[in-house]
């Protein structure tokens, strides 16, 4: 059974940080590329980052880039998020997610690209 397990989160003060965990179970981790997407109430679910299967190349939104920090280690099928300087429009529900290939330039900030999900985590920054 694959399974993507998410762990952390919670809730912040702005300025804060946090660090979300994603471990994987029942899949080829160490072949897959790996993204974290956020969903806030009312709005769509938005791309976060994305790391390649040997963590060679990473992206992250705008929004994000230079506070937040994808990592993962294929010994463990695990995939972080460390969140730093959290604001509160960073509030929101995050997943890490699963492609199919080891890495796709062309659709990985797409979350109809990937094809697992975990339960979701929910992240809170207060003013």
């Amino acid at each position: 059974q694959i399974q993507l397990v998410q762990s952390g989160g919670g809730l912040v003060q702005a300025g804060g940080s946090l660090r979300l965990s994603c471990a994987a179970s029942g899949l080829s981790f160490s072949s897959r590329a790996m993204g974290w997407f956020r969903q806030a109430p009312g709005e769509e679910r938005e791309f976060v980052a994305a790391i390649s299967w040997s963590g060679g190349i990473r992206d992250y939104a705008n929004s994000v880039k230079g506070r937040f920090t994808i990592s993962r280690d294929n010994a463990k099928n695990t995939v972080y998020l460390q969140l730093t300087s959290l604001r509160p429009e960073d509030t929101a529900v995050y997943y890490c997610a699963a492609h199919p290939q080891r890495w796709n330039g062309a659709d990985y900030k797409n979350f109809e690209a990937y094809d697992y999900w975990g339960q979701g985590t929910q992240v809170t920054v207060s003013s």
